[in-house]
């Protein structure tokens, strides 16, 4: 049994990781923070875990939180830098779901958030929290840094036919979908129900934060430059991201859905929370919702010479908290499953 904590528990992924994680048989979680609720009970706030978690939000000075074997970030960017290192120091490990540790190129995170990184030192040992590439490194990691939502679904669907060099990798295309809830826990007229109930709209199309993410896993794939056009949108659902990825074949001759399709099945063989679903079949958000997993379908449409890859996950989970559990399973060499055996839920 191990402790964890959590910073800024308050938004949608931090209730997430409080909703899995109080079901977890190896975790106890003893620290909750919250600078605003210190002192509230979790379960007032969160009614979804009465009888599940007896502890009130603290104050992020608080002693106990240091004390924890585990403590995650489910911060906005710019906090986790400002801390990681002490915590670290002090024997935790640390998995943060911001940004502030994804992007190895210090001068291109600075420019796409904003500000100046206050702990540029710990990017380089920070391991990219994607188990389906890194799960060896993970299991070592004493620094996560887990993920975008986009990015997860994006480079899942992009991967194999990258690896495989079955595609030219200057002209990929990613279009993809996400609910309100990947904007945050925040009141913003944008993402009222009014405004964006029976609605989709793009965002974001000149240049998205998760683009030299996405740019960054895809070209350590590729061993060199890779070319994406990345245009997000909102769509009036609650949670999920559907990502519908297009890249043209570099042999048509010697491509056909049968390959593309092996392809697929033979990377993620043995992977549990990436679904590679049969030929003809195609992935929807309400599939995975509440799950951690991921599904895949891969099609080849001969008259274009494109390979459209459409992945399916939920934001919150295997787009966030589900894949941190994931990531937290491997590095205490638990199974990785535990905690996150949840299936989609219907309807």
């Amino acid at each position: 049994m191990i402790t964890a904590g959590i910073v800024g528990a308050t938004g949608y992924t931090g209730v997430e990781l409080l909703r899995l994680l109080s079901s977890h048989s190896h975790v106890e979680v003893n620290c909750v923070t919250s600078r605003e609720l210190a002192g509230t009970a979790v379960p007032r706030h969160f009614p979804n875990l009465r009888g599940r978690l007896d502890l009130e939000f603290s104050a992020p000075e608080a002693p106990a939180l240091g004390e924890c074997d585990v403590i995650f970030f489910a911060t906005p960017h710019a906090v986790a830098m400002k801390s990681a290192a002490q915590f670290l120091a002090g024997g935790a490990r640390v998995i943060d779901l911001s940004a502030d540790f994804r992007i190895r190129d210090i001068d291109c995170w600075e420019q796409w958030y904003g500000t100046a990184h206050e702990c540029p030192d710990l990017v380089a040992e920070a391991v990219y929290g994607l188990p389906e590439v890194n799960r060896e490194l993970i299991r070592d990691a004493r620094l996560i840094a887990v993920p975008g939502c986009y990015p997860t679904a994006i480079q899942l669907a992009l991967l194999p036919l990258l690896e495989n060099r079955l595609v030219d990798e200057s002209r990929l295309i990613a279009d993809a979908k996400s609910g309100v809830s990947g904007a945050g826990r925040k009141a913003a007229a944008e993402y009222l129900l009014c405004e964006a109930s029976e609605s989709i709209s793009a965002y974001a199309v000149a240049g998205h934060r998760h683009h030299p993410e996405i740019v960054q896993g895809l070209e350590t794939a590729v061993g060199g430059p890779v070319t994406l056009t990345f245009v997000p949108h909102l769509t009036p659902m609650i949670r999920g991201i559907l990502a519908t990825c297009y890249a043209p074949v570099r042999d048509p001759d010697a491509c056909s859905a049968e390959m593309l399709q092996h392809a697929f099945e033979r990377r993620f063989a043995g992977e549990p929370f990436v679904q590679v679903l049969p030929q003809g079949e195609l992935p929807a958000t309400r599939e995975v919702r509440g799950s951690n997993v991921c599904e895949i379908s891969v099609n080849y449409i001969e008259k274009s010479e494109m390979a459209v890859v459409l992945a399916a996950e939920d934001n919150l989970v295997k787009g966030a908290a589900g894949q941190a559990i994931q990531c937290m399973n491997i590095m205490f060499g638990w199974e990785e499953s535990r905690g996150l055996e949840g299936i989609g839920l219907l309807p």
